[in-house]
């Protein structure tokens, strides 16, 4: 298939930490009925244990995530109307690990301002903010430019019901595509 295909589309709802992807991207499975991953629950062994004793993960330990996720992208398109999937996807060089050969496969980009997201992260109950993760995650951030036509921007600065219904309505707009 070298066609886009949007019978059976791949959407990689991407940004920083803090910018709602997983909770858009459960309530947008809900109500379109679509598969959805959370990308993080793909992380080997080895990832999952540096991350727990607090190291950050370097492009080298992201390789063999990356890989299976494009895995999982291919496999859930070839059975699903619409398949979401959670991946912070920062640097293009992920986003171009996600592409590789799954021509069905479009991000949206859930995209807000420090200050939207620091104010979210801050009234999170039960969640510990570290505002210096938010400004790495920024610092990291490659946002996608012109070049990169199969990236779906959403602004996230609304109420979370605002945000669900933009992204269903992107999804609509590429399904009629």
């Amino acid at each position: 298939m070298s066609t886009t295909n949007h019978d059976h589309h791949i959407y990689v709802l991407m940004g920083v930490s803090g910018s709602g992807k997983s909770a858009v991207a459960s309530e947008v499975a809900h109500r379109l009925k679509a598969a959805f991953l959370d990308g993080d629950f793909l992380h080997p062994r080895s990832n999952i244990m540096k991350m727990a004793s607090g190291e950050p993960l370097n492009d080298d330990d992201r390789k063999p995530w990356l890989k299976a996720l494009n895995d999982a992208a291919f496999a859930m398109q070839r059975t699903n109307k619409v398949s979401l999937i959670v991946c912070s996807s920062l640097k293009k060089d992920y986003r171009d690990q996600l592409r590789d050969g799954n021509p069905n496969l479009s991000f949206i980009y859930l995209k807000g301002d420090f200050e939207v997201i620091e104010g979210r992260l801050k009234a999170r109950k039960g969640h510990f903010f570290k505002p210096q993760m938010l400004v790495t995650q920024f610092q990291t951030l490659e946002e996608p430019q012109q070049d990169e036509t199969d990236v779906i921007v959403v602004d996230i600065d609304q109420p979370l019901e605002g945000v669900v219904e933009s992204t269903i309505a992107a999804i609509g707009e590429g399904q009629t595509a």
